[in-house]
């Protein structure tokens, strides 16, 4: 009897006490031999490894301290890196940035570089090479955060960025992918402003932000995140998409609207279980594309939490999810080693 009233209070208590779920804002993601790994906004940069994408372990945080420019940038700064990338290129990892000061564009993007993601690897050490590229008040219409980096069909790198103002920029990168390329070129490849947008102080009512392009088959698919995000109940993000077949753009809806006078076609939305859906990321892994992202769940305050779908592609090679995955995926933060 012992023994069944302890099994009992044991399911009782798992019940009263469900697992913890990997909390997360802005999640990309990167896969290193049998291993993956999360990178989040956070103090520092956080992140997370895992054998099976379910069940997840804390590993700490890129950075210890504070990137040496952070505060030259954004004066106030608060240990908060935003927006992370991850790439490989030539053998090494590059893990993309930003800092900023919420709701202003005194915004810089950093990069640092590893030669593994594995912090029990003896190689492992991240060596920050500084700023990439800063926004100024007044100065520019474009915020310089949220960084996606994507490497063409000849070899050039690319990064992608931007939030609020004039939309979102793509400008080409040197050939080390640590700085841009000279001559610079830039591009105008999405937004919601009628392109009149000033270099102003305030951000403006443009919601568009948290560019990320993937690349499949003969296309380049432009994902952003419309609206407004870390709002609780009142987060109103959601995933649309468009797609070119030049990195460069022009990028176009389902409707052959241009993404640059406000167009994108709707990937996935909140429900009533999940709001503030959005700054994704995507990835070919093991056969299979998946859409990464955030959600703020309504049975748990509207806290933020990692969600990977596997998204598929229509006959005419547009993507889609499964709502439904939303509550079929749970994450699994394991101890911390």
């Amino acid at each position: 009897m012992k023994y069944v009233l302890s099994t009992v209070a044991l399911a009782l208590a798992a019940m009263a006490c469900p697992a913890k779920e990997v909390s997360v804002h802005d999640p990309v993601m990167a896969k290193e031999g049998d291993t993956y790994y999360v990178f989040s906004t956070g103090p520092g940069i956080t992140f997370y490894s895992s054998k099976d994408l379910k069940n997840w372990t804390p590993e700490g945080r890129v950075f210890k301290g504070q990137p040496t420019w952070a505060k030259k940038a954004a004066p106030t700064f608060d240990d908060h890196i935003w927006a992370p990338d991850v790439q490989f290129h030539d053998g090494k990892y590059y893990l993309y940035y930003s800092v900023s000061g919420f709701g202003k564009n005194t915004s810089g993007i950093g990069v640092t570089v590893n030669k593994t993601l594995n912090p029990r690897s003896p190689d492992y050490r991240w060596e920050d090479q500084g700023m990439v590229l800063q926004s100024v008040p007044v100065r520019d219409d474009w915020n310089a955060i949220d960084p996606n980096v994507i490497e063409d069909g000849k070899g050039n790198a690319w990064m992608s960025f931007g939030s609020f103002w004039s939309g979102l920029k793509l400008v080409k990168l040197n050939k080390d992918w640590t700085g841009l390329a000279e001559p610079q070129e830039w591009h105008a490849i999405a937004s919601r402003t009628s392109g009149e947008a000033a270099a102003t102080e305030k951000a403006g009512p443009g919601e568009i932000e948290a560019p990320f392009i993937f690349r499949k088959g003969d296309y380049y698919y432009l994902f952003v995140s419309f609206g407004l995000c870390c709002r609780k109940a009142d987060s109103t993000y959601h995933v649309m998409v468009g797609r070119s077949k030049e990195v460069t753009g022009p990028y176009v809806d389902k409707n052959g609207v241009d993404m640059l006078k406000g167009g994108g076609s709707l990937l996935i939305a909140g429900d009533k279980d999940w709001k503030g859906l959005g700054h994704n990321s995507a990835y070919t892994m093991d056969g299979k594309d998946y859409l990464v992202l955030h959600a703020y769940e309504t049975a748990d305050n509207y806290l933020q939490k990692l969600k990977i779908m596997e998204m598929k592609f229509d006959a005419a090679g547009w993507p889609g999810v499964d709502q439904a995955d939303l509550n079929k995926y749970r994450s699994n933060q394991l101890p911390a080693k």
